[in-house]
């Protein structure tokens, strides 16, 4: 197993105090409902820079450049904060105090951009290596940082992973911030001013006045202190009994994928995301379905974000959680029965369901009733790979738009973190319409995949 030398770790902070800065966020229940689950984990691979200067340079400039993205992130060089109020009730909010996020570098020796590119499976012991916080759940940033940065060497490359409290930003507000980041470093410069001309033209917003009227701030768990931390704390370990691997979808195998659904049905609704997920879900039952009967209830897990559905919409730079997890349901039966169209259709429909009604009665029920999102380790793997997939990430976001200076990254990686069998983490591919699937399943299910003719007709490798 390739060994992953630590070489500092640094405490980074905002190169400059503002008024804003010194106050507490409070969390909504999209945030709140993620404490027991782990920090997002994603990252990026690039070629070691050429210019000999830039790279003796590279870990300086890549602090500093994140110092001054923190002056528009600050809430990231915070902590989470737990209060308790004298009716037996908790509050959770974000503490703006500024003691910094963590900055870790690394190398990792003898390992080779090829190492991450070239085999067919991920090499989980290397890439998980990549980020820090593994095993860490949201609810621990009350004494550990919201935001550590790894930036790891490798003999030809760099990898710049970010793990992130998720009950802070969902994976809209990840890749904005990284957007920033990347942005400021590639400036050249990392003087307050041009994070100030950064921050007026790109500035997230942390407000949550979008819920006046709905429900009342800071939202009042009916717990107490000593409760909601033996809630919170996971009955689980770490699980490894599974394979990644990343399938390749060019631009226009996806299209052909949504016209097919879309003529299956007599409509044109389906979307290309939509179509592709399908594609995935009636591969993954082929592969398994010897281990389940026909009538066996199957569940497709889909991550919507809220942003636009919300009435009015919330800004589209809001910084924070604004997701729900759609439930698809069908039968063994149903799925294996029917075309790629009407499971395309099944998703859509479940998809367009959320609507800013039901965002808003979420919002209100979940105050009443609490519940936390858990993670599925501890559950028998067979059982979730088979009969639940979790589909999370977009490939909208803007992943290889990240230079930082010495070109665009290579490849896009995730870390550990919220990794069970049945997770399928979406991408944009390298090439514009491109889309990259991260699927985490069981080995054996993952081998059938790759030999499933039908499945692999629409996949390409990954270009390197």
């Amino acid at each position: 197993m390739p060994q992953i030398r630590l070489i500092s770790t640094s405490i980074v902070s905002p190169t400059r105090h503002n008024d804003e800065s010194t106050h507490q966020i409070e969390l909504t229940p999209w945030d709140l409902r993620l404490l027991k689950l782990e920090y997002i984990q994603k990252g990026l691979l690039f070629r070691k820079p050429a210019d000999k200067e830039v790279n003796q340079n590279l870990i300086q400039h890549l602090k500093a450049s994140l110092s001054c993205t923190l002056n528009i992130f600050y809430p990231l060089a915070g902590r989470l904060s737990l209060v308790e109020n004298q009716e037996n009730t908790a509050c959770f909010f974000i503490n703006c105090n500024g003691v910094g996020a963590h900055f870790v570098h690394a190398a990792a020796d003898g390992v080779r951009v090829a190492d991450i590119l070239d085999p067919v499976y991920i090499p989980n012991d290397i890439v998980h290596n990549f980020f820090s916080m593994n095993l860490v759940g949201n609810y621990e940033g009350i004494s550990k940082p919201l935001l550590v940065a790894q930036v790891t060497e490798l003999v030809d490359g760099i990898f710049i992973g970010c793990s992130i409290n998720h009950a802070v930003i969902d994976g809209t507000s990840f890749w904005h911030f990284f957007n920033t980041w990347s942005e400021i470093s590639r400036s050249g410069s990392v003087h307050d001013n041009v994070a100030s001309q950064i921050s007026t033209s790109n500035s997230p917003v942390f407000g949550r006045r979008f819920l006046d009227g709905l429900i009342d701030l800071p939202v009042q768990i009916p717990f107490s202190q000593i409760q909601i931390q033996e809630k919170l704390v996971p009955h689980t370990t770490s699980s490894s009994n599974y394979i990644q691997r990343m399938f390749h979808f060019p631009k226009e195998k996806v299209a052909g994928l949504k016209a097919k659904a879309n003529a299956e049905m007599s409509i044109n609704s389906i979307s290309s995301l939509q179509a592709l997920m399908a594609h995935l879900w009636r591969a993954t039952i082929r592969s398994t379905r010897h281990d389940m009967t026909t009538d066996q209830e199957i569940i497709y897990r889909v991550a919507v974000g809220l942003r636009q559905r919300m009435d009015p919409p919330l800004p589209e730079k809001y910084s924070g959680n604004a997701l729900l997890t759609v439930p698809v349901k069908s039968t063994v039966a149903d799925l294996l029965h029917h075309g790629l169209g009407w499971v395309a259709l099944q998703i859509n429909k479940a998809i367009s369901s959320i609507t800013a009604e039901e965002t808003k009665k979420y919002l209100e029920d979940w105050v009443k009733c609490p519940t936390f999102s858990s993670n599925t380790r501890g559950v028998s793997t067979a059982i979730w790979s088979s009969t639940s997939l979790l589909t999370g990430s977009s490939p909208r976001f803007n992943v290889y738009g990240n230079d930082f200076g010495w070109g665009r990254p290579l490849a896009v990686r995730s870390g550990a973190a919220n990794k069970n069998p049945g997770k399928l983490t979406v991408f944009p591919g390298a090439e514009e319409g491109s889309v990259d699937f991260q699927v985490c399943l069981l080995p054996g299910t993952l081998e059938s995949i790759g030999d499933d003719a039908e499945f692999m007709e629409a996949v390409q490798p990954v270009l390197t």
